[in-house]
């Protein structure tokens, strides 16, 4: 094995002697990472050969740096640590030895001696790494840059607005980059988004299905995905969205109808929505990790581009986990695949993203439901488990995207966009309820299987004109979606018991899978939306009008019969105004007004209007807040108020005279605090109450599930005793939650601490990371999260995780 090593350090030594004899060789161009543009990132180069040094900045900057090699030879860097700019490290690097550089095209830099050195040598050009030069209109192609720290972007997908930075959007938006999610070791989209304030996972983290809550209303509740992918709805995976084949995480706090149109299960307190990853350069990683008691896995990521120009991009995510987990009795398997196409032409360019993944649990985690009139019991041990080991759930997802655009004129782009997804669920379980203060559950299982199909479609025009001194960025786009369910159920014939402090293991019961699947449901959500941004006075002033009518179809039917049960068939308006005022070019005020859309339900057997299909609910938002953007530190501040109507019996008539009001200051920070020092968090402060209720016990009362205070802190620091060497600490905390409109029941507020590490080394010439961290350092005991539902998701234990990659 030694002597392997020996040999392909040999060679790989000779290799790079042989580049650095002529003039121009290439140092880290076939395995450059995206640097982002402008944007900082961490860097790890020791002090060794200039040589040595440029390969490792190739690595980790994403540019194609050359050198004369007699230029090069005999010279020592001084190396560089910590978070620069890609321009900044090479200063760094190139301090004292007589050389310097310049940009010789938009992502490639010449090193040379300072005597030869052309006029303007030192001017720091911006860095482009992805590629063709596109209008500001597109979107294939055209991320915002990360900014200062690497752990967030500067701008996200604004939906039907298309890429926008977070100056210039009037809504409350973080994006979170791959870096955040590499370094967070995040296994699905839930252990990410969970770090930001305005967002808290309502669901156990080791179930079957990841569900969330933002500004104190559900999202991603039950069999309708919820996350969106690449802008649109009905491709992601329904239930959870794993982390391996994701760029970006976007979440936009508040309802967004008119951005993304209307969401397939009615949430309206914000999105989710992922970018996937893409060939932007060459690169080949592979990865191993370990999690809880014994849970291994692997990860490959290798992306090349083809082509004269490099117009073809091909990436290849995939990652296989098995072994037990930190939960007593449980284990899982998952295997992810995805790939992803790209074509970037003069004025054409495509996408086509295929993923698929699979989840196999053990005794999956469940969420408890509270008996009427019982005293919320203290939460058990993270690692306690009542679920049954001959208990289980599998699911499986294939979903793929097909994008295109194509720039009519420089400044009008014509987009289209046809996907889908199916999504296929086995389980054999119970949702346990508590019954008594002492913790005692009962349960009956159940054997579901779901097939849930999703086919989504739309088209449309993006571009900018001219009006006198007033600038308009235009969208208009036609949309289309549509979902059926399957369900089969057998349930068991007796109930299971147990409790949360003593998990009582109890005989399997033999229940037989459903023979038949019958659909439940169908729904098409379909419309057309317009925008306009409007700027003038140099973008000091924006100015967004923008109004999406939506049709609204949804069918339910007999599992015995296959006849129509209940029908919708209705449209609706969503209009939304939002405005950014910009007094000094690094702060921005702005303020909006948004609508949310809900498909009504249908009155109940005992509502004398039994059957009547109610209007769909329109929740309202206003917000105004404030953005100031220090250079390598950002805050925001947002106040809203967001109204949804309910429905609710009122003298024997169902009819939707509840309201909803939830009305909250959010405040946002991240960046670079200070040299080597890197933060992301805030806080939320919320009052969510019920009004206008038919019963007197809970008008005026707090909503289910919706905390008075959550707050967030992440930092990053990087040690200057060990070069390569990066500290972490994160802090969740949620204050207590109401499990019941009544308000009698309740789960107490609760804290967590976690602690991470990393280092960033070379062995020979292969950069290596090592992650390691602690989830819930002090092993606390407490319920999570509520359900709109009013059941309690269970904390996680203290919990170990630890990484490697290596890029070759």
């Amino acid at each position: 094995m030694k002597a392997r090593g020996a040999r392909r350090a040999a060679l790989l030594t000779a290799l790079l002697a042989s580049l650095t004899l002529h003039e121009g060789a290439f140092f880290g161009a076939a395995w450059a990472q995206p640097a982002g543009t402008q944007g900082t990132r961490p860097f790890n180069i020791p002090a060794q050969a200039l040589t040595d040094a440029l390969v490792q900045f190739g690595y980790q900057s994403g540019l194609q740096v050359a050198a004369d090699g007699n230029v090069a030879a005999s010279v020592r860097s001084t190396g560089v640590s910590g978070s620069h700019t890609p321009q900044e490290a090479l200063s760094r690097m190139l301090a004292g030895t007589g050389l310097t550089f310049h940009f010789t095209g938009a992502n490639t830099v010449q090193i040379q001696k300072m005597a030869d050195a052309p006029a303007g040598a030192m001017q720091l050009d911006p860095v482009k790494v992805q590629g063709q030069d596109v209008p500001s209109q597109a979107m294939i192609d055209n991320l915002p840059p990360a900014y200062a720290g690497g752990m967030v972007a500067r701008g996200g997908q604004v939906g039907l607005l298309g890429n926008r930075d977070f100056m210039d959007t009037p809504f409350d938006m973080t994006t979170y980059t791959s870096q955040k999610i590499e370094n967070q070791q995040a296994a699905t989209v839930a252990d990410v988004v969970n770090t930001d304030p305005s967002v808290r996972v309502t669901s156990p983290m080791n179930g079957m299905l990841d569900a969330y809550y933002i500004r104190g209303f559900p999202i991603a509740e039950g069999n309708f995905g919820e996350i969106a992918f690449d802008g649109v709805y009905g491709v992601a995976p329904n239930y959870r969205v794993f982390t391996d084949y994701v760029e970006r995480i976007d979440v936009i706090a508040g309802p967004t109808a008119m951005l993304f149109g209307m969401a397939p299960n009615s949430s309206v307190g914000g999105s989710i929505n992922i970018v996937p990853k893409r060939a932007t350069t060459d690169l080949t990683r592979v990865a191993a990790e370990y999690t809880g008691l014994s849970q291994l896995g692997a990860r490959i990521d290798v992306a090349r581009r083809f082509g004269e120009n490099r117009e073809y991009g091909v990436r290849f995510n995939g990652g296989a986990y098995s072994g037990n987990t930190q939960i007593n009795n449980q284990s899982r398997d998952a295997l992810v695949g995805a790939f992803a196409f790209d074509f970037r032409g003069d004025r054409f360019r495509a996408t086509v993203d295929v993923v698929s993944q699979y989840e196999y649990f053990s005794a999956p985690s469940r969420p408890f439901l509270v008996a009427t009139g019982v005293a919320m019991p203290a939460a058990p041990n993270g690692s306690s488990n009542v679920t049954q080991t001959w208990e289980w759930s599998r699911s499986a997802d294939q979903s793929a995207l097909v994008r295109a655009e194509y720039d009519i004129l420089s400044d009008l782009t014509f987009f289209v966009d046809f996907g889908g997804g199916l999504s296929q669920v086995d389980r054999l379980f119970g949702t346990p309820t508590i019954t008594n203060a002492a913790g005692n559950t009962t349960s009956t299982p159940g054997y579901y299987k779901f097939n849930v199909s999703r086919l989504t479609y739309d088209a449309g025009l993006r571009g900018t004109f001219q009006t006198g001194e007033v600038r308009h960025a235009v969208a208009l786009q036609a949309s289309r979606y549509q979902d059926a369910i399957y369900r089969g159920i057998v349930n068991a014939s007796s109930a299971v018991l147990s409790n949360i402090y003593s998990p009582i293991a109890q005989p399997s019961q033999s229940v037989a899978a459903p023979s038949q699947l019958p659909k439940i449901s169908q729904s098409t959500l379909g419309g057309v939306a317009l925008a306009d941004t409007m700027s003038a006075f140099g973008d000091r002033v924006q100015l967004t009008l923008g109004l999406r009518w939506q049709q609204i179809a949804s069918d339910n039917f007999s599992t015995t019969t296959g006849a129509i049960t209940s029908g919708y068939n209705t449209s609706a308006l969503t209009p939304m105004v939002g405005l950014v005022v910009k007094p000094k070019d690094n702060v921005a005020l702005y303020a909006n007004y948004v609508q949310g859309l809900s498909k009504g339900d249908v009155a109940p057997a005992a509502a004398s209007n039994a059957g009547e299909t109610l209007a769909p609910y329109v929740a309202q938002q206003f917000e105004v807040g404030a953005k100031v953007d220090f250079g390598k530190f950002a805050t925001t501040l947002s106040l809203f108020q967001i109204q949804k109507p309910f429905a609710q019996l009122v003298n024997t008539v169902y009819t939707a005279s509840g309201q909803q009001t939830n009305r909250g200051l959010e405040l946002k920070v991240f960046g670079e605090i200070a040299p080597s020092v890197r933060v992301v968090g805030g806080v939320a402060l919320l009052d969510a109450r019920l009004s206008s209720t038919s019963n007197a016990a809970t008008n005026g009362n707090v909503a289910i599930g919706a905390p008075v205070f959550k707050g967030t802190l992440n930092l990053e620091w990087d040690t200057p005793f060990v070069n390569g060497l990066t500290l972490g600490a994160g802090v969740i905390t949620t204050s207590s939650q109401y499990v019941d409109a009544t308000n009698t029941q309740s789960i107490p507020t609760w804290t967590t601490l976690g602690l991470d590490a990393r280092y960033r080394t070379v062995l020979g010439k292969t950069p290596v990371v090592f992650r390691g961290a602690v989830q819930n350092v002090f092993d606390n005991n407490y319920w999570s999260g509520v359900a709109s539902y009013g059941a309690v998701a269970q904390g996680l234990p203290r919990t170990f995780l630890f990484s490697a990659s290596v890029d070759f």
